[in-house]
């Protein structure tokens, strides 16, 4: 009877010899009892299958040869095999008869990974399917609001890949959710500000042609163009209007050029008068007593064209009976396209405005700028600074000013006049600086109509394209 058990149990243990031990695993996969054959398929079920990857609430299935993963399998079995027949025969079936455990260790995954093939997954498959772009705010039609802008999303490639490999390596996880990162609301183009402030001109009733330069003193990118709702043709830009008292920006810059420090209160006083006042009188006496007595506006038109301002000029004092001292042709009044019948005194375009008040920024901010490169120490940074200062004190509450909260610094001037031949205001003007916590910026318009440009419309609609600017640089505070 000892002999047929225990040749009965020799033929069980020489069955159970031919499998893998009991509580093997291979890749974390358990074998034990399992053929060589068996082990094999189980193998190949587990980390053949797709894993699912999900990216949100987006679930995507990937099969792991798509991904470059090759399983080392041969080898794994091979290492498992060597284990299974180690141990000793007689040793071995003395610890079955004692039901002890046999002796083994987990064979560890071997698998090889194709990091350039599961990069360029991501990048060509996951990412421009499952990536949302952040859109930036768009404007209402015709209004100077914006709609919001929506964050977006985007993968993480490099911890994608990580996630991706710990997944096609793991028996028992076979999904994971990819990480990715949320991407800021993008400040719209600049450009978009053209189409926005032409639909604004549409939905305004005034129906002259408006021209508008716009620039971000950050970076740089600027905006010009001219539109009016009844020409079908473009008009292009740098159109030759009256300046009026715009001019006193240049009248300004060519006093601060040549005086000096100590200043003399009364000279100071004129340039206060000039510029918050807008007073004739004092322009044309500050021009006398600092810049020369009968020539000032010939220098003044001289330093305009060293900054390569051509198509600024003044030609002769504000005072009435005052002689034209100079004929100025500029490229702006040569065009024949559309004519303003501008001043023959005083003239100027958006742009060279616009170029002037950048100037006096950045001499401001930092000492440099075009007035530093032509005038040198002539010009320091702190006149520049008062010349700011001064502009700021132009507190009208219309046009520019009228579009942006209170307490926003404008450094404007504007400019407006009743015609002498018809008594009605045909141009009106306004070049600003503006100083916002989303960034500052270089505002001008100008405005005209062959018959008349009444004042309450053209205010509307400078303030309205004032407050989309002003809402473009700044939409949270919107």
């Amino acid at each position: 009877m000892a002999g047929f058990l225990t040749t009965v149990e020799l033929v069980r243990y020489s069955n159970m010899r031919s499998s893998f031990p009991i509580g093997m695993k291979i890749a974390g996969v358990p074998v034990g009892g399992l053929e060589y054959q068996q082990a094999s398929e189980r193998l190949l079920t587990v980390f053949l299958s797709p894993i699912e990857v999900y990216y949100g609430d987006d679930a995507i299935q990937i099969r792991p040869a798509t991904l470059g993963f090759d399983l080392k399998l041969e080898s794994m079995l091979a290492a498992a095999d060597r284990q299974r027949v180690t141990e000793p025969f007689w040793q071995g079936f003395w610890k079955y008869l004692w039901n002890r455990p046999f002796t083994s260790q987990d064979v560890p995954l071997q698998a090889k990974f194709d990091d350039e093939r599961i990069r360029l997954f991501l990048e060509n498959e996951i990412a421009p399917r499952y990536d949302q772009p952040a859109t930036p705010p768009m404007p209402v039609p015709g209004e100077a609001n914006f709609y919001p802008g929506m964050p977006g999303t985007e993968l993480i490639y490099d911890r994608a890949l990580l996630q991706i490999k710990d997944t096609l390596s793991s028996s028992a996880n076979r999904s994971v959710r990819l990480t990715y990162r949320r991407t800021n609301i993008p400040r719209a183009g600049i450009t978009l500000m053209e189409t926005m402030i032409k639909d604004i001109i549409d939905a305004s009733p005034f129906d002259g042609v408006v021209e508008v330069y716009l620039k971000d003193l950050k970076t740089f990118q600027t905006i010009n163009f001219v539109y009016s709702k009844v020409y079908d043709e473009e008009i292009p830009v740098d159109i030759a209007y009256s300046s009026w008292s715009t001019i006193k920006i240049p009248v300004m810059v060519t006093a601060f050029r040549l005086l000096e420090e100590p200043y003399l209160e009364e000279n100071l006083a004129l340039i206060e008068k000039m510029v918050e006042l807008s007073e004739n009188n004092s322009t044309d006496e500050l021009g006398a007593r600092v810049i020369e007595q009968t020539l000032a506006p010939i220098i003044v038109t001289e330093d305009m064209q060293k900054l390569g301002l051509e198509n600024t000029f003044w030609a002769g004092f504000f005072a009435t009976g005052s002689p034209l001292l100079q004929r100025y042709k500029t490229p702006a009044n040569q065009r024949t396209d559309y004519i303003t019948e501008p001043d023959e005194y005083a003239q100027t375009t958006p742009a060279d405005m616009g170029y002037l008040l950048e100037d006096i920024y950045f001499c401001a901010e930092n000492n440099g700028g075009s007035l530093i490169a032509a005038f040198g120490d002539q010009i320091t940074q702190n006149e520049c600074k008062l010349m700011v200062q001064y502009l700021a004190l132009n507190k009208i509450g219309v046009l520019i000013q009228a579009g942006v909260p209170g307490g926003t610094t404008v450094a404007h001037k504007h400019g407006w006049a009743y015609e002498v031949d018809d008594g009605y205001i045909h141009t009106i003007g306004d070049a600003a600086l503006v100083y916002t916590p989303g960034g500052d910026y270089i505002l001008t318009i100008f405005v005209h109509h062959p018959v008349q440009a009444v004042f309450d419309p053209v205010n509307i609609l400078m303030a309205n394209i004032s407050s989309a600017v002003y809402n473009y640089f700044n939409l949270q505070a919107q």
